[in-house]
C-alpha cells in the first residue's frame, strides 16, 4: 500500500470510527466526567502533537478543559515530573511505541490520575499504560508520513469532545465529515496539476490560527518530511509580529483560511500579502474572497463547521 492509497483511506477510516466506536466513546466520556478533572496534560511527538494542538483548542472552546502539552523530557530524561493532581493525563501515539509518552501516562497513573490512550495499536505499551484506550482503528499504515491516522486522531478527539457535551447536534455535524471527507479526495488530479507549481520551492511559511493552527503545523511538517521544503508553521497573529519582515514577491506563503471566527482577521492579513508584499499564496478555503487572491486556490466544500475544518482542510 502506498501513501496515495493511505490517503484515500481516509473517508473509509473516518466513516468506520464514527459508527463502530461513538458507544465506546461515550463510555469514555462518562468516566471522565465521574473524575474530578481541572484540565488536561497530553503528551505526543510529531504529527500526534499536531493532534493536541487541535485538542487544546476543541477542548479548551467546547468543554472548557484547559489543556496543557506535556515536557516528556522532563519524564524520561531528567525525572523530574510537575504534579498532576486532578488532570487528565492523555497520550496521543499512532504506534504507542514512544517512551517519552508512556513515561508521562506512567508517571500520572502513579500520581493517582485519569489516564487515556489515543492510539492505533491496542496491545502498545502506551495502551497497556492507560486506564482508558480508544482506538482509532486506522488499520496499518506503512508510510513514513502518518496521514490517515492523523485525521482519524482528530475525529476521535472531536467525538469526545461531542460525547463531554452530550450534545446530539455535534453528532449530527461529525455524521457529516465523511462526506465532506469524499469530496476533498475528489480534487486529487486538480491538485497534481495545483503541485507543478510548486515544483522548485525552496522554503515557505504556513499560517493558520484557532482550530485550524493545528493544521499550519501539519501541512508544514508533510512539506518537510516528504518533499524537503523549509516549512515554517506560524500562527497568523505571531506572523504579524516579525516573521512577515522575510516575505518578499513571489515568496510562497500557504494558507489555511476556513469560514469561521478567525477568517477576517486572516483575510486581512492575506490582502496585505498580496498587495503589499506581492507574496505568492496558496489558499486553503470555502469563502471565495479569500480564494480570489490565490495564486492556487484550493476549494474545501460549503457548510464545514470550523471546529470540523482542520480534518477536511489537511
Amino acid at each position: 500500500m502506498t501513501l496515495h492509497d493511505e490517503i484515500y483511506d481516509q473517508y473509509g477510516v473516518i466513516s468506520h470510527l464514527l459508527t463502530a466506536q461513538r458507544k465506546h466513546i461515550e463510555e469514555i466520556a462518562r468516566e471522565i466526567k465521574k473524575q474530578e478533572i481541572h484540565y488536561v496534560f497530553l503528551a505526543a511527538r510529531g504529527t500526534s502533537d499536531n493532534a493536541g494542538r487541535y485538542a487544546n483548542y476543541l477542548w479548551g472552546a467546547f468543554n472548557q478543559l484547559p489543556l496543557a502539552l506535556a515536557t516528556p523530557s522532563l519524564f524520561s530524561i531528567y525525572n523530574q515530573p510537575p504534579r498532576l493532581k486532578n488532570a487528565l493525563v492523555v497520550g496521543i501515539s499512532q504506534s504507542g511505541q514512544s517512551p517519552d509518552i508512556v513515561s508521562v501516562l506512567a508517571e500520572g497513573r502513579r500520581q493517582g490520575c485519569l489516564t487515556l490512550a489515543i492510539t492505533n495499536e491496542l496491545d502498545s505499551p502506551l495502551a497497556q499504560a492507560a486506564d482508558l484506550n480508544l482506538d482509532v482503528e486506522a488499520g496499518s499504515e506503512k508510510a513514513v508520513a502518518a496521514t490517515k491516522t492523523y485525521t482519524a486522531q482528530l475525529t476521535s478527539i472531536a467525538m469526545l469532545s461531542a460525547a463531554l457535551l452530550n450534545d446530539e447536534k455535534r453528532w449530527q455535524e461529525l455524521d457529516r465529515l465523511p462526506g465532506w471527507v469524499e469530496t476533498v479526495l475528489k480534487l486529487d488530479k486538480e491538485l497534481e496539476q495545483t503541485s507543478l507549481r510548486y515544483r522548485y520551492m525552496q522554503r515557505c511559511v504556513v499560517l493558520g490560527r484557532g482550530f485550524n493552527y493545528a493544521t499550519a503545523f501539519e501541512w508544514s511538517l508533510k512539506l518537510k518530511e516528504l518533499t524537503y521544503v523549509e516549512a515554517e508553521p506560524y500562527s497568523s497573529a505571531d506572523f504579524m509580529h516579525g516573521p512577515i519582515a522575510m516575505v518578499d514577491q513571489g515568496f510562497p506563503v500557504m494558507v489555511v483560511n476556513p469560514n469561521g471566527m478567525v477568517f477576517d482577521s486572516i483575510l486581512a492579513l492575506m490582502r496585505d500579502l498580496k498587495q503589499n508584499q506581492r507574496a505568492e499564496l496558496a489558499v486553503i478555503s470555502d469563502r471565495q474572497e479569500a480564494l480570489a487572491l490565490a495564486q492556487a486556490p484550493i476549494p474545501l466544500p460549503a457548510g464545514i463547521p470550523e471546529w470540523l475544518s482542520p480534518i477536511v482542510s489537511i
